[in-house]
């Protein structure tokens, strides 16, 4: 019984049917795929967006090949642009996606002398090093501190990242203030962290986003991300699962040979049936409901995403080509002090004055997204995903607090475009501009993901935290009869990776 048809439920579903074992997986939704979902968001507008993910970089080319996923992932020849104002003049930086002439220059014009790009492309070079130096190593079970140390061929920085603050990592290579904050963003995103402290929490986050598949490079799925859950669901049934939606689990029993699962069918049935093991999708809050257990800290998200459509893109007070600057990661407002200031006042209690955010153009790189019309039209996508609002900001004032955040940085975009974006917006079936936003709060609402935390609680180093741990998957919970397989339970969860459902699949296969 597979809890939880997200994409890490349907990689443990297919890997466990394809080898022969009898697979229900129920979902409380109607659709599955979780948060990794495509849907025309805008009534009459023929754009399907990426609801909640946008992007992958985890997801490794084994689980792809093992279950014959049909599926594409584009490059970006764009890695970032990030928007910035120089002795009051509008500029930017352009970082291309395989590092060339233009990228060499734009720094140089940036910062006024080739050092920093020398320690960007130092700072870059190894960790793509460590990247293909770990990659491999998580689908595999877990290793010990010093077995996989001694993997490395850059240790060092493997021990830096781990046992020192990321900014100061950052900062051993990079000098430039809105540089380092480039880098710094790697460690924050759906991740509420103070880069200054020794805690390895913006150094968890940041390794994550990093290692992808011994590259670290973020491709656009093409067909949005619901072609990703798709490709795993179709593998799921091909494989001879079951899958039933609107069905809400609603307790987990757990006895020495088994677990009973309850839940309620799409009519409102009660039903139940008894299982070998359960692996449970979910998040180990959830889990903890499922089962009676004493609920631990509630994780708390961090992200303001908006989602909207264009009619046009923006002209850019720098005069960048448009099609350039959000081709790639779009920054604003994240120079390392600024995220800085944003994370004091978030954590006094205060919605950022200046809230650092960044942009991306799906439809760029796949403009398969788009209908027959808008495509015609020159319509193109834009999400936006803020940082350093956590969701107890807006507990007090959910509806208002969501509208001030998007005006703030609304009015941060303008600063850096030649027209105000609203003017730039297409209009759906009502008039209303396409520009849809939703808080950590309203994530847990449509998600049921506690918090609104997009990795489900804090994310760990991929390495056994323990002696008992060495040799096994990192799946393990409280009850024997039940294996995690969430981004939050798993010791190598995070981001649309599969890496939870295929760990979670190898634990009860290899222990037969």
């Amino acid at each position: 019984m597979v809890v939880g048809g997200g994409h890490n439920g349907l990689v443990a579903a297919a890997y466990l049917a394809g080898a022969g074992r009898s697979v229900l997986v129920l979902e409380r939704l109607p659709q599955v795929g979780g948060a990794a979902v495509s849907r025309q968001v805008f009534d009459g507008v023929d754009v399907r967006l990426s609801a909640y993910s946008y992007l992958v970089s985890l997801l490794p080319d084994r689980i792809v090949d093992d279950l014959g996923l049909d599926l594409r992932l584009a490059d970006r020849a764009v890695a970032s642009y990030t928007a910035a104002v120089r002795d009051g003049r509008p500029t930017g930086l352009l970082v291309e996606r395989d590092e060339g002439p233009a990228t060499a220059t734009s720094f140089r014009q940036l910062t006024g002398s080739d050092a920093e790009f020398t320690g960007w492309q130092r700072f870059y070079g190894r960790l793509s090093t460590l990247a293909e130096d770990l990659a491999p190593t998580l689908t595999e079970p877990l290793l010990s501190a010093d077995e996989l140390t001694g993997r490395l061929r850059d240790p060092q920085l493997w021990h830096d990242l781990r046992e020192r603050p990321l900014a100061d990592v950052v900062a051993d290579h990079l000098a430039d203030d809105v540089v380092r904050g480039i880098a710094l963003t790697d460690g924050l995103i759906g991740t509420f962290a103070d880069v200054h402290a020794a805690d390895g929490l913006a150094g968890r986050c940041f390794l994550y986003h990093l290692v992808g598949n011994g590259t670290g490079r973020w491709r656009v799925p093409v067909g949005g991300m619901g072609a990703v859950s798709g490709a795993m669901a179709a593998a799921a049934r091909r494989s001879g699962a079951e899958i039933a939606t609107r069905a809400t689990v609603t307790a987990l029993e757990t006895t020495a040979s088994g677990v009973t699962v309850h839940w309620t069918d799409e009519d409102g049935g009660a039903q139940a049936v008894d299982a070998g093991h359960v692996v449970c999708g979910t998040a180990p809050s959830v889990l903890e409901e499922l089962t009676g257990s004493e609920p631990g800290p509630r994780p708390s998200g961090s992200q303001l995403k908006i989602n909207m459509v264009l009619s046009r893109l923006p002209r850019l007070r720098s005069g960048a080509d448009p099609a350039t600057a959000f081709g790639g990661t779009f920054h604003v407002d994240e120079a390392a002090a600024q995220l800085d200031d944003a994370y004091r006042q978030a954590a006094a209690g205060r919605l950022p004055e200046v809230i650092p955010f960044e942009v991306y153009c799906h439809s760029l790189s796949d403009p398969s997204i788009l209908g027959p019309v808008e495509r015609a039209t020159g319509s193109h996508t834009l999400t936006l995903f803020g940082l350093h609002t956590p969701a107890e900001l807006y507990r007090a004032d959910p509806v208002g607090t969501r509208r001030e955040a998007v005006r703030r940085v609304v009015a941060q975009l303008d600063a850096h475009l030649e027209e105000p974006l609203l003017d730039c917006l297409a209009r759906d079936a009502a008039g209303d501009p396409c520009l849809q936003a939703a808080s950590p709060l309203d994530v847990e609402e449509s998600l049921a993901m506690p918090g609104g935390h997009i990795f489900h609680g804090d994310l760990a180093w991929p390495v056994a935290s323990t002696t008992d741990e060495v040799g096994t998957w990192g799946v393990a919970t409280a009850h024997p009869r039940i294996v995690a397989a969430s981004s939050g339970g798993t010791v190598r969860g995070g981001a649309v990776s599969g890496l939870g459902g295929y760990a979670a699949a190898r634990h009860l296969l290899d222990a037969r």
